[in-house]
Formats: structure tokens, C-alpha cells, sequence
């Protein structure tokens, strides 16, 4: 960035700090009113001077030019017969920008299309109305969605490539999981009913949990079961991620995703998963034979960082209104694991089956009722690994639980404003893109040597922020939008804490 960018950069945060700092442990009030003081407001408006909330939406716009994604959305993508006179790269990336500006349904475009700071600072006439976006959507056949997804693999796999040899490093870890996508509507084809009596969709994700991105997304009807075509999905993932780089690929899924009839595909691929297993009365006979001496204690990796510190812990208020009205409570006493080998019907090789055992104390009150153990049980192909590691990575598969809220409720691209099954699976593709310039601007940033440390934990910062944190810190930045000479000029009206990292991008790109 220019000198001129980091002494504003510099002066605007020694400003705010300076004025914080005055009041830092309280001071005396300046009057007998509250500190928030402002009377006699007035309005005005410009008659010149046009601006926009959005301030970094012309970043990700240069970005998305950057990284070949509106190239790649305007020769690979066959949806329109004629442009009249959007393309495909707009009407995708007009569905995608309204979530980076803070948009929640396709009706907040109409906000935007009749901003002109808005159209100014994208250098158009007009965008696409939220009717016109519907009916792009409504257009997509099944082979057109998976044409789309492919292209934003394509340019996710150039992202890729760019990045440092640390990167491909270690394994690359393919989760998958299905989410119920619930509507009131009764006209929407292809809903269903779910198992929880939730009428909706049960769309499939494929996300990559080193970067936290969607790869691919598969909208079904609300009764299918969660794990329907997800070996299919695992090996278009499992070939993206090779031809990236990446030669060491974990598969990961609850016990709905460990189908027996693809592991030794898997297994003979050279890739390895770590799925939960069904505790059904065989598994748990198995596991009540083990001795109790191949039993040892799970150490948890809260405990490992906290061992041999006194810490002081808050008082459990919920277990002192459960011990003083009698309730049942049911209390995890400790956790043992074991392992043993088993062979499924529908494989030749013999896998490892990894046990935790989980022995609950039954309180009421004062008084302890009974003891019991619950039985958890993991499949792997992984010998290498302790049965710690193992659970460890069961468990973190849990971090897709909170991708899937972000997707759903952060960039709201798991929801189903449109009338067929098709055209939702559309939405939902479209949408996401946003969450995956979110990913690559992180993974845009450039890191100097001087500040290695610093410039990675801002890359890991903004990889794994929250949408709307990010939507906040990072793209609702007022801008005046100015035209001087041949240049479209964003000049920022406020400052953010996180606008070094915001300029250094605009460095990179």
C-alpha cells in the first residue's frame, strides 16, 4: 500500500485509540444526561457526492476477475440462448455480491438495483431485479448445476496452486454431512417430508475442512436418507484435491457415511477415512469382551493443554438446580478406548474398529443410583494412528456442524426461496459462491517474511471467520464512489481495525 494509505491507516487508529483510552476504567460524566448525548439531528442530502455501505465489493469483484472466475462463468457456463443483456457471470455474480453486501434474500437486490453509487462502483447500467435472478435459477437442468459447481472447482483448484508447499502438507480432510433445509411453502416441487416430520430439502455438502470451502452441494428431497450419493461426491473430491497437490486424503463422516461396499475402494485408492460406526448388539458384545486392562483412559485434547494448571472454574449453576429438585442427571464419569479388528460383509479387507467406552453415573439428588457404559464406535483403515487420534478426528468432523450453520444462517445459501428442487440446488450452489471468495480472499493475502507471523494468523483469521464478521469487518466499509480520468476510484469515509489486511489484498491483487 502507498505511503499515503498507511499514515491514514496509522493517524485514524491512534485517533480512536487516543479517544478510547481517555475513558479507559471510567471517568466523570460530562453532564446530568446519558453519553449518548446527540440532539437537534438534522438530515441532508448530496446532490454531487454519491456513496455506497458496501466499500468492499469492488475488491471481491476484482477478485473474482483475478482468480478467473468471471472468465470461466462466461465461456464454460450454457444457460442463457441470448444476452439481453447480462451474462452468466452476471447473473451469478449479482446473486453472490448481494450476500457480501449484507443481503439475506434475492428481494435485497432490488435495494441495490436502484443504488447508483451501487452500479457506478460495478460499472453497470443495471443488474438483474430478484425476478429475473429466480427465473436464472429456474433454468438450470441437473447437468448445468454440476457444470457450475465444476467451474468453481476449476478456479478454486488455481487458488490452490498458488499457495505455499506448507499448504498441501499434512492430510487433506473431505468431510461430508446432510442438513434439513425446512419451508412453509406447499408448492415447491420436489419437497418431502422429512424424518423429523419437517417438510424441506436434505442437501448434501462436500467441504474441505483445512480451508473450511463447499466443493460440492447436493440438493435432494426431505425423506432421502443423509448419506445418498455421497461416494460419488467423495471420489470427484478426492480427484480434485490430487490434482491440486495434496497426496495424503482423510475421508470423515458420522455413521450414516461409513457404507461398507466402498471401503475397499477406498482402501485400495490409497485413501484413508475415519467414519462413526453403528453401536448395534454385536459391536457392543465384541466390545464388553474386551479385558478390562486393554481399556486405557481417553485423554482429551482440552486436558492435554490444560494438565498441571489450576484453573478456576465458574459454579455449575445447572447441576446445583438439578441436584436441589431431585432430577435424573446422567454424568460422564470417565472415557476408555480400545481397539479391535472386524471384517464387514461387503468387504474383503479387515478394518479397524476403535471403541470408546463411556461409563455414566445415574444421580438424583445426593444419592448415585446406578452406574452404566455407552459404547461409541469408530471405523478406520488408519493403523498408524493412536486410538486418541482416531476419536480426535471423529470428533473434529463436528467443525462441519458449524459450516453448515454459516451456510444456512451466516450466508444463507442453504435455504429454498424458489419453486423446483432444481432451481433451489441452483440457489444454493450460486450463493455459496460467496462464502468461496471469502476463502480466497484470505488465501490471497501475501505474507511478508518480516511479518510471517503476523501476515499467516491474518490469513487463518479471515479464513475462518464467520460470514457475518466478515461481511462487517471487511465489506461494509462506506465509499464514495468517484470517476477520475480512466480510473473507478472506492475512497473509503471510515476506518476498521481491519483494514491493513483489506489494503494488502488490493496489494496482491
Amino acid at each position: 500500500m502507498t505511503k499515503t494509505t498507511q499514515r491514514w491507516l496509522a493517524n485514524k487508529k491512534r485517533k480512536i485509540e487516543r479517544r478510547l483510552a481517555e475513558v479507559e476504567g471510567g471517568r466523570e460524566p460530562r453532564g446530568p444526561g446519558p453519553e449518548l448525548a446527540a440532539r437537534n439531528i438534522r438530515y441532508e442530502v448530496a446532490d454531487r457526492t454519491q456513496a455506497i455501505t458496501a466499500g468492499g465489493i469492488g475488491a471481491m469483484h476484482v477478485l473474482a476477475d483475478r482468480v478467473g472466475l468471471t472468465e470461466a462463468l462466461d465461456t464454460r457456463l450454457s444457460i442463457l440462448k441470448r444476452r439481453r443483456p447480462y451474462s452468466e457471470a452476471d447473473h451469478v455474480l449479482n446473486i453472490a455480491y448481494n450476500a457480501l453486501a449484507g443481503g439475506h434474500v434475492l428481494d435485497d437486490i432490488e435495494v441495490r438495483r436502484k443504488d447508483v453509487a451501487f452500479l457506478d462502483a460495478l460499472g453497470a447500467r443495471t443488474i438483474p431485479d430478484p425476478t429475473t435472478a429466480g427465473d436464472f435459477c429456474r433454468r438450470f437442468d441437473v447437468g448445468q448445476i454440476h457444470a457450475l459447481m465444476e467451474i468453481v472447482n476449476e478456479v478454486r483448484l488455481g487458488v490452490w496452486r498458488k499457495q505455499p508447499a506448507a499448504f498441501f502438507e499434512g492430510p487433506a480432510r473431505l468431510d461430508a454431512d446432510g442438513s434439513i433445509v425446512a419451508t412453509t411453502g406447499e408448492c415447491k416441487q420436489g419437497m418431502d417430508m422429512s424424518y423429523k416430520g419437517v417438510w424441506g430439502y436434505h442437501p448434501l455438502a462436500i467441504t474441505l475442512h483445512n480451508t473450511g470451502e463447499v466443493l460440492y452441494i447436493v440438493n435432494r428431497g426431505g425423506n432421502r436418507p443423509s448419506q445418498e450419493g455421497a461416494p460419488e461426491y467423495f471420489a470427484r473430491g478426492v480427484e480434485l484435491l490430487r490434482r491440486a497437490g495434496w497426496k495424503d486424503i482423510l475421508l470423515r463422516g458420522d455413521t450414516a457415511f461409513s457404507q461398507t461396499a466402498h471401503f475397499d475402494r477406498w482402501h485400495d485408492d490409497g485413501v484413508r477415512f475415519v467414519f462413526g460406526y453403528d453401536a448395534h448388539k454385536s459391536m457392543v458384545e465384541r466390545a464388553e469382551d474386551i479385558d478390562g486392562g486393554d481399556y486405557r483412559e481417553l485423554c482429551r485434547k482440552a486436558d492435554e493443554v490444560f494438565e498441571g494448571l489450576e484453573r478456576a472454574k465458574q459454579p455449575r449453576v445447572k447441576d446445583a438446580i438439578i441436584a436441589e429438585r431431585g432430577y435424573l442427571n446422567l454424568r460422564l464419569e470417565r472415557e476408555d478406548v480400545a481397539d479391535f479388528d472386524h471384517r464387514p460383509n461387503k468387504t474383503r479387507h479387515t478394518y479397524r474398529i476403535v471403541v470408546v467406552k463411556k461409563t455414566i453415573v445415574e444421580e438424583r439428588g445426593q444419592r448415585c443410583l446406578a452406574q452404566r457404559y455407552r459404547y461409541f464406535f469408530y471405523v478406520t483403515n488408519d493403523r498408524s494412528m493412536t486410538c486418541d487420534e482416531v476419536v480426535r478426528e471423529a470428533n473434529q468432523r463436528c467443525t462441519q456442524e458449524n459450516l453448515i450453520d454459516e451456510l444456512k444462517n451466516g450466508v444463507r445459501a442453504l435455504r429454498a426461496p424458489l419453486n423446483t428442487l432444481e432451481a433451489n440446488w441452483a440457489y444454493m450452489v450460486i450463493v455459496s459462491i460467496a462464502w468461496s471468495l471469502k476463502a480466497w480472499f484470505a488465501m490471497t493475502l501475501p505474507v511478508s517474511p518480516r511479518w510471517r507471523a503476523r501476515h499467516e494468523a491474518d490469513r487463518e483469521r479471515v479464513l475462518h471467520m464467520d460470514f457475518r464478521t466478515f461481511v462487517q469487518r471487511l465489506m461494509l466499509v462506506p465509499a464514495q464512489i468517484l470517476r477520475t480520468g480512466r480510473q473507478l476510484v472506492y475512497r473509503f469515509l471510515a476506518w476498521r481495525p481491519d483494514m491493513p489486511i483489506f489494503f494488502r489484498l488490493l496489494d496482491a491483487l
